[in-house]
């Protein structure tokens, strides 16, 4: 699907999230079935994906830190994509520089650095060297909802 000059726009609408695709079709001067057609496109083509997100400062007891990873294989974007699966990685990019990608890893309640690297990294193969960088601050960062554990006693 082509992301056109309406699709853009419908897109910036839905930033505030809880829009109404009525309220975005008036606002574009569209029908409503318009909005949810082209709505329903890029979703189903994998371009949009909706869902809750949440303030990190908002949540006590979860923490975030950047890693710098040097790999020891060309294949970036496999190695990639397999470090983006493992249950603590939020995102994973293909860098230039002194590292061959950066992960953001959200620590949370009750789980350390450590554990991170013992149960989770430790499972992937040809990573050289990483280096950590603790964020003891951050700024309009939103974490999907479904990463926040929920405790089921």
């Amino acid at each position: 699907m082509e992301l056109d000059e309406t699709a853009l726009k419908i897109l910036n609408k839905l930033g505030d999230g809880r829009a109404s695709f009525q309220k975005i079709a008036d606002s574009l001067t569209l029908s409503e079935g318009t909005v949810r057609n082209r709505i329903h496109s890029m979703v189903n083509s994998g371009i949009l994906e909706i869902r809750g997100q949440v303030d990190l400062e908002a949540l006590d007891g979860y923490n975030m830190v950047q890693i710098g990873i040097k790999l020891s294989t060309m294949d970036l974007v496999g190695k990639g994509e397999e470090i983006s699966h493992l249950p603590s990685v939020l995102n994973v990019l293909v860098v230039t520089g002194r590292f061959d990608l950066m992960a953001t890893v959200l620590l949370r309640k009750g789980k350390t650095l450590a554990d991170f690297y013992l149960n989770e990294m430790n499972k992937i193969e040809q990573i050289q060297g990483v280096e950590t960088f603790v964020v003891y601050k951050e700024f309009n960062t939103k974490i999907p909802c479904n990463a926040i554990e929920v405790n089921n006693e």
